[in-house]
């Protein structure tokens, strides 16, 4: 069985023929240097994994030939993504962790504090690709287009749980703790990561005012984005994976 994992954007099914160029094509061609008849594994975020075989290798194309289905599509964890965005490194760091530890949604929200308003959706959306074929993931997390907190704030839906990783108050209960709490009350989850200078007074005040919010802490320290987005979702992931 092929280690070789390819997300493709074509519905699969037995016996089409899949055309990779561009990027696809120098990794396969180039890097790997495929062989006719090699078998590479490719799934379209929709009907599962399977399994196809290289028939044809030309200058401009890799042509494959989807032979079997090899796995199902299994339900997973509902969880958003809601973080204010940084510096391109960390932010793509930030991006495939999630990825790689479930994240189903990333929700990009500007701040009062945000630095980075402007983001590429296109290059985010590629390392989602990346992450996901990495990580044997069937699913491809969806991404927004930025949206401010305060409209994130008035339409927040009421049946998830919108965990509120909160540096500027040293008495809450650690995330693992408050979360014990709610793992059974709640199917659907966000884990919100603020800017590097944390969230003004009055949006602290709209995200505290939400009634399914659960402020918690990450410890004593700072923690740069990258590093608490990971610590949360794989807190959470941990605890909702326990009850299963």
């Amino acid at each position: 069985m092929s280690k070789t994992r390819l997300y493709v954007e074509k519905k699969l099914s037995s016996n089409i023929m899949i055309y990779l160029k561009n990027k696809q094509h120098h990794f396969l061609k180039n890097v790997l240097r495929i062989k006719i008849q090699d078998n590479i594994l490719v799934f379209d975020g929709l009907t599962g994994e399977w399994l196809s075989k290289v028939v044809s290798i030309n200058r401009d194309n890799i042509v494959l030939q989807v032979i079997n289905k090899t796995r199902e599509i299994k339900s997973e964890t509902d969880i958003w993504l809601i973080f204010s965005p940084i510096k391109l490194f960390r932010m793509n760091i930030t991006i495939q962790k999630a990825t790689e530890l479930g994240v189903t949604r990333f929700v990009p929200c500007i701040t009062k504090y945000t630095n980075q308003p402007k983001i590429n959706i296109r290059n985010l959306k590629m390392n989602i690709i990346e992450a996901t074929e990495q990580s044997e993931r069937l699913l491809l997390p969806s991404i927004e287009e930025p949206i401010k907190i305060d409209k994130i704030a008035e339409n927040f839906p009421k049946d998830r749980c919108l965990i509120f990783c909160n540096e500027n108050n040293e008495s809450l209960s650690m995330i693992y703790d408050a979360l014990l709490k709610k793992v059974d009350k709640y199917k659907k989850w966000a884990v919100l990561i603020g800017p590097e200078g944390g969230f003004s007074k009055e949006e602290q005040e709209k995200i505290l005012s939400l009634p399914s919010t659960i402020s918690v802490s990450l410890g004593e320290r700072i923690l740069r984005s990258d590093t608490a987005t990971t610590a949360a979702i794989f807190s959470l992931q941990s605890l909702v994976e326990n009850k299963k």
